[in-house]
């Protein structure tokens, strides 16, 4: 088939080169010349593992296109898709600017029998919104299918996700779309979900709302763990092993972040609202997320004191998450903004996003290029991304470099047991606290 993305972001681009790995003629449209430009050279603007060698592949073998506008790509493509940004606004709701944007364009240039698919998260309703600007507002005569597709990637494993996902949801109002739909990723033979337009956007919302409730429940339950003296990460393991409840997004931390389940859970409040209905559930979970970093800090000042002058500490890892630059919503930002105000000089280090962190964290941080440079003279070290090299890290040079070997772990990243062994002192989310002077 030949398509035509609207959106080189990290679900426009991924979902482009893993088409074309299928098979497809595919052209991507961004307004970003500077972007286009990077992409034709083979070169992605994101770290995503797998990602440029895919890209580079496709574009050597003549599968994939990159254009600053959708004149000529539009009018061909038997499937248009959006996958543009839906940024959080002030009062929570996404907005749907760029979406109805692209789909203007789409709806004058689109064929005859094309058909229109959303990828980007969207409000439930959305897509009979596109069907009513087009062929009403826009006076379109030709019909254009429109569809709902949404996508379930995680960033730092987009491509597996895309390739080799759990589900496949497509929402149509008619079977011969459906069957179209489905016959472009046959390739990638995933279980499919068919279903109407309206569920399909609820699906999204609805699985990335409860993957939060996952994440904020454990962080509840550890912080009743810390009071009574249990173990969060045995608990976890206890309750991952029943197959009503499963072992994924059981892990206690400082709360999740990304461009997603903050932005998706608050959408989904205000849809809720718009229905009248109170998502009180979903409002703690928002409440619980966000009070997790300030409980991260006050375990931060209950042992190196409420004013923190002076004291140096070493922030390790800063993207949102493992395997990826994104600094959306990144539990460290906070954190850094927040031990800043209270007086402590801030080094910081990230395999990766250290760019773009510079933009996000206060100017007075400094930035080093290894693990040792980053914790050498420290009074305190708080790990904030799990990546690998930082959890492979030795305990043990905790004690070589740094002034005093105190660690917060924001992520339990090591066991009480290799803490005590490593003779530092060790404070983690949901677990008792591990020091020379406990022992």
């Amino acid at each position: 088939m030949n398509i035509a993305i609207a959106g080189c972001g990290y679900v426009g681009l991924v979902t482009g080169v893993c088409l074309a790995e299928a098979g497809h003629h595919v052209a991507c449209i961004d307004i970003d010349r500077q972007k286009v430009i990077q992409l034709k050279k083979g070169s992605p603007p994101m770290y995503e593992p797998g990602l440029k060698e895919l890209l580079n592949r496709n574009l050597e073998q003549g599968r994939i296109h990159f254009h600053t506008n959708g004149a000529t790509a539009y009018p061909r493509a038997d499937v248009l898709m959006i996958a543009v940004g839906t940024p959080q606004q002030a009062d929570g709701q996404a907005d749907l600017q760029y979406v109805f944007q692209a789909a203007k364009e789409m709806g004058t240039k689109a064929k005859t029998g094309a058909i229109l698919v959303v990828k980007s998260t969207v409000p439930v309703g959305t897509g009979d919104q596109i069907d009513q600007l087009i062929h009403q507002e826009l006076e379109r005569k030709e019909p254009l299918s429109i569809a709902s597709n949404p996508e379930f990637l995680r960033e730092g494993s987009a491509i597996s996700d895309t390739l080799r996902a759990d589900r496949l949801v497509i929402g149509a109002e008619t079977k011969i779309v459906l069957d179209q739909l489905e016959e472009m990723y046959a390739d990638f033979h995933l279980p499919v979900v068919r279903t109407d337009r309206k569920s399909a956007e609820m699906i999204k919302y609805a699985s990335n709302a409860f993957l939060a409730t996952k994440i904020s429940f454990m962080n509840e339950i550890a912080s009743i763990c810390e009071k009574t003296g249990a173990d969060v990460e045995w608990v976890a393991q206890g309750m991952g092993l029943d197959q009503r409840i499963g072992s994924s997004f059981l892990r206690a931390g400082i709360g999740y972040g990304g461009s997603c389940f903050p932005k998706d859970t608050n959408a989904l409040v205000q849809i809720a609202g718009h229905v009248s209905h109170d998502f009180e559930l979903l409002k703690a979970v928002i409440k619980v997320n966000n009070e997790q970093r300030s409980g991260f800090i006050r375990s931060i000042q209950d042992r190196l004191g409420a004013n923190l002058e002076g004291k140096k500490i070493a922030l390790l890892g800063l993207s949102f998450k493992p395997n990826t630059d994104d600094m959306r919503e990144a539990p460290s930002v906070p954190i850094a903004h927040a031990l800043h105000q209270l007086g402590a000089k801030l080094v910081a280090y990230d395999p990766v996003a250290t760019r773009h962190a510079a933009r996000k964290l206060p100017d007075q941080v400094l930035f080093a290029q290894t693990i040792e440079e980053a914790i050498k003279g420290a009074d305190a070290v708080c790990i904030l991304t799990e990546w690998a090299d930082i959890q492979s890290f030795p305990l043990s040079a905790y004690q070589d470099f740094m002034r005093q070997p105190i660690i917060f772990d924001g992520r339990n990243c090591h066991t009480l047991e290799a803490a005590a062994l490593a003779e530092v002192e060790y404070h983690s989310i949901g677990r008792r606290p591990v020091s020379p002077i406990y022992m």
